[in-house]
């Protein structure tokens, strides 16, 4: 009994001091969280205004970058100097609008006299330059001043551009000024000093630029904000040349740190509370707990640190010496280069030899990419097939592309997997650090890039990564977000149909069903642009599919008698497009009959039986397959016979020289006869001229599509032509 009073007391003095230091801990961590938060927010503004401020820098750049594409062109001088008022629009004034969303451009000759004139899109008289040439004129003097000086060059030595650029404001609305002159881009334009016409183009900073640069940085409530209204903390001045304040990009502050404690406030209580009570039950077993913990402690360091089927570091290893690396690097004022390496067709070995040889074929290349490069480097397994190598101290990019071309050797050397000798590539992205700002997870970013590239290109390569690559992703995946939210409904995209002809030219025998995309931004966009982006990334199955469903949809409506949809290769490599197309005409109500699906031929040269059995069960169903822009590929006679093709599309390339060059139309002579002992429909694509169809109707052409005949058409001006009717109306027309 006196034992256990004395106890207790000393047990409440614990207990109490415990309390209160948990008490004054929580108020600092409390006291901090707010401060953090607080601070965090401030951190968040500025680097918005930063954002922003980039994103303006960013969008006056690309102007200059779009007024560049016209400007150096000898075209442009010669057309120019003749007056020809319609090139001037087509290339010069109206496609600046139409393409890149310029919203007046002037031309000037040599003497700063307007010789064109366009606003928002449509020509004007010359003489409306005179509204806007006091703003203009200061920013037009500059560049004739620099024209006239001495020539300048930039900090690579290289000439420099002779461009003059500000931020203006017209009609009360900021905008951007970009001045260039005309220059030859070869040397057969001669053009004396001081005779330069001038391109003038302005892009207002309108909503819709605001929201461009905005939305490139997730920020939202972007805005132009008037001199008369308050702007606020965030916003950034729109600042001509002078100094003077235009107006503001004003948006909705983001503030992360108040955001998160107002949401994790009830939650961090309850945790607090449950957190003290596992706090009391864990320190009771902490000494039980310890000895089991220590003697686990170094095995599990290193299962954390390395990968189980190699040994080498693994990727939370290999970011941690990376960082590392880099940080010796930039302190030693040395360089580091990044090589991501992965295995060619390593998933064809695993689904032929089995993973057993799989995990083995990983195991002979991570002892043979160790071997190959110094102690002093780093070689790690990132997963599968993925390897990475960081070597220290590399002076330039030659001896990162000789480890690289050294480690490509290795590898093409045959591997012994299960009594089985087998080649395999390798295919290898390089970055090099630039300095000792160097972040690691960017240098990740840009050796992945550049393995890419080197497996589009060809594969059992190296490929140093380049500027452009990064630009060019950036482009293909804003391509890539616009094209699915236009499929998820957003608009834009559309079918026209343009309809394939008899010889005689008035009997419509069907029609082909081309995708078209009308982008918000950037206008009309090549079908084969976006469809090449589409294929890249992994929608050209989506996309393929909308136009099935859409141009089926439209053929059940209507008594053509068939309707041609544009498929893609890749389409024909997936073993369920043939169910996927059943699918979709029963569905709809479409009979198989009616469904030609086109393709290219390079389907033919693909020794693939997936190909074949999906081209065999579509043409089972009733549908029939063509092949399109026959004529410019390397198909053969073989592979005509086995995938039994229904019809020959002549394409346009040969069609158009029908007139002009006999050897061309020998060429178009031999295809069509090509189609008639094959017994297969020929349709002659890119008629348009009388003589071209006089031509292949007397070679025995069987159908004929192009402007001629008629160019693509909306659906309801395909309904309008004799011969074409909705199915509707070809039911009233019976029961009338």
């Amino acid at each position: 009994m006196s034992a256990r009073k004395n106890s207790s007391p000393l047990t409440n003095q614990v207990t109490l001091t415990v309390l209160t230091l948990a008490a004054f801990a929580l108020a600092i961590v409390v006291g901090f969280g707010f401060y953090a938060a607080d601070q965090a927010d401030d951190a968040s503004l500025e680097r918005q205004i930063m954002f922003i401020a980039d994103g303006l820098k960013d969008q006056i750049a690309s102007v200059q970058r779009e007024q560049e594409s016209v400007s150096v062109w000898d075209d442009a001088i010669t057309n120019v100097r003749a007056g020809n008022q319609t090139w001037i629009e087509e290339n010069l004034s109206v496609w600046m609008y139409t393409y890149y969303g310029h919203d007046r451009v002037y031309i000037l000759d040599a003497g700063n006299h307007p010789i064109h004139a366009m606003r928002e899109g449509k020509v004007v008289d010359a003489s409306a330059y005179g509204e806007d040439q006091p703003v203009l004129f200061p920013t037009i003097e500059k560049l004739r001043g620099m024209l006239a000086g001495p020539p300048q060059t930039d900090a690579s030595g290289q000439p420099a551009k002779m461009i003059a650029e500000d931020l203006i404001s017209l009609g009360g609305k900021p905008a951007i000024l970009s001045v260039a002159p005309l220059v030859p881009s070869s040397d057969r334009v001669i053009q004396a000093p001081g005779t330069e016409y001038l391109h003038v183009s302005i892009e207002f900073i309108s909503e819709a630029v605001i929201g461009k640069i905005a939305g490139k940085y997730l920020v939202d409530g972007a805005r132009l904000v008037p001199l008369s209204q308050p702007a606020g903390p965030a916003a950034i001045p729109l600042v001509d040349s002078r100094g003077v304040i235009l107006g503001y990009i004003g948006w909705d502050p983001l503030p992360p740190g108040l955001t998160l404690v107002r949401k994790i406030a009830p939650a961090l209580a309850i945790a607090l509370l449950v957190a003290g009570g596992v706090l009391v039950f864990l320190l009771r077993r902490l000494r039980r707990a310890s000895a089991a913990l220590q003697t686990s402690q170094d095995q599990a360091q290193y299962l954390a640190f390395h990968d189980t089927l190699t040994g080498l570091p693994n990727r939370a290893l290999f970011e941690d010496r990376l960082r590392r690396m880099l940080l010796f690097a930039g302190q030693s004022e040395t360089r580091v280069a990044l090589l991501y390496l992965d295995l060619d067709r390593f998933k064809h070995i695993n689904d032929t030899l089995g993973h057993p040889a799989g995990d083995k074929l990983v195991r002979q290349t991570a002892a043979r990419l160790k071997h190959t490069i110094r102690e002093v480097d780093t070689v790690a397994r990132l997963g599968g097939d993925e390897f990475a190598v960081i070597l220290l101290d590399v002076p330039d990019v030659g001896s990162a592309e000789d480890i690289a071309e050294r480690l490509l050797l290795k590898l093409r050397e045959p591997f012994r997997l299960i009594d089985d000798q087998v080649f395999v590539s390798a295919s290898i992205g390089i970055a090099l650090s630039s300095g000792s700002d160097t972040d690691a997870d960017d240098l990740l970013r840009k050796a992945d890039i550049a393995l890419y590239e080197a497996k589009k290109n060809g594969r059992g390569r190296y490929q140093v990564f380049a500027g452009d690559m990064d630009d060019l992703l950036l482009r293909k995946q804003k391509v890539e977000a616009e094209l699915r939210k236009a499929l998820d409904g957003d608009g834009g995209i559309k079918l026209a149909y343009q309809p394939v002809f008899a010889v005689d030219g008035r009997r419509i025998l069907g029609a082909e069903a081309l995708i078209r995309w009308t982008h918000e931004v950037h206008g009309a966009l090549p079908a084969g642009q976006f469809i090449a982006i589409a294929e890249e990334r992994g929608l050209i199955g989506e996309l393929g599919k909308w136009a099935l469903t859409e141009a089926c949809r439209f053929a059940v409506t209507t008594e053509l008698p068939w309707i041609a949809v544009n498929i893609s290769p890749m389409q024909l490599r997936d073993a369920g497009f043939a169910e996927q197309v059943a699918s979709v005409l029963s569905e709809i109500g479409l009979d198989p009959a009616r469904l030609q699906l086109e393709t290219t031929e390079s389907v033919l040269l693909e020794h693939n039986d997936t190909i074949t059995s999906v081209i065999a069960d579509l043409r089972d169903s009733g549908i029939r397959i063509v092949l399109d822009d026959f004529g410019t590929g390397y198909s053969s006679l073989s592979y005509l016979r086995r995938q039994s093709i229904d019809k020959l599309k002549i394409d346009r390339s040969f069609v158009r020289l029908l007139d002009e060059d006999k050897s061309a139309a020998a060429v178009v002579k031999a295809l069509i006869e090509l189609a008639l002992a094959l017994r297969v429909e020929v349709t002659a694509e890119g008629v348009e001229t009388d003589g071209q169809k006089a031509l292949l109707v007397g070679m025995g052409c069987h159908q004929l599509q192009g402007y001629l005949l008629s160019p693509p058409l909306e659906p309801g001006q395909l309904l309008a032509l004799p011969g074409v009717s909705s199915a509707n109306q070809e039911r009233s027309a019976a029961r009338a």
